[in-house]
């Protein structure tokens, strides 16, 4: 069974069959239309497992179609593997390390999604619109200290700057702390 890049793996209850006819249409047997890789490629993103199959011999041809995705969206200019990377890729089917690759990526992708979901976890959503917001409120408010004028839209008094700063002083120091927590 595939992991996909949410993390999510699907129930296996909820494993969709895709059929792969000579013509090579694929046949979604759970919705019971044909599909397009695209489509493929969206249930991927969604979490959704599948297995795709060749409807005349049985044959499970999910690798076939999953490297057809990577193809597809590497052709549209969406690159993501590097050429050094691909080459050494290349360079290893057919080599003793051949056997150990697979494990070894799967390994790799596991790991990148686990930091992928602390690292959200850890800072939020909006945690780097939050702090873009909150720098250039220090910024105007050091022009203002510098050019000695008020924005019109600033009401704050040197007291709210005070607790303002005393404020982000806190978050950045909770901040630093999941970092450090991250990090260990």
């Amino acid at each position: 069974m595939a992991k996909f890049r949410s993390g999510c793996m699907a129930k296996p209850a909820d494993k969709v069959t895709i059929k792969k006819y000579a013509n090579r249409r694929l046949y979604d047997t759970e919705s019971s239309s044909y599909i397009t890789l695209d489509r493929l490629a969206a249930m991927i993103r969604e979490g959704r497992d599948f297995e795709v199959v060749d409807a005349k011999s049985g044959e499970d041809i999910t690798h076939q179609v999953l490297t057809q995705i990577i193809v597809d969206e590497e052709s549209r200019g969406a690159t993501m593997l590097p050429v050094n990377f691909l080459r050494q890729l290349i360079g290893l089917y057919g080599g003793q390390m051949q056997g150990a690759v697979p494990p070894y990526l799967e390994a790799a992708m596991e790991a990148f999604d686990k930091n992928q979901k602390a690292m959200a976890g850890a800072f939020g959503p909006n945690m780097f619109a939050d702090l873009a917001k909150r720098n250039m409120a220090m910024f105007e408010e050091a022009a203002q200290a510098m050019t000695g004028k008020k924005a019109k839209s600033s009401a704050a008094s040197d007291d709210g700057s005070a607790e303002e700063l005393a404020k982000l002083k806190e978050e950045l120091a909770a901040l630093q702390a999941k970092v450090d927590k991250l990090g260990k």
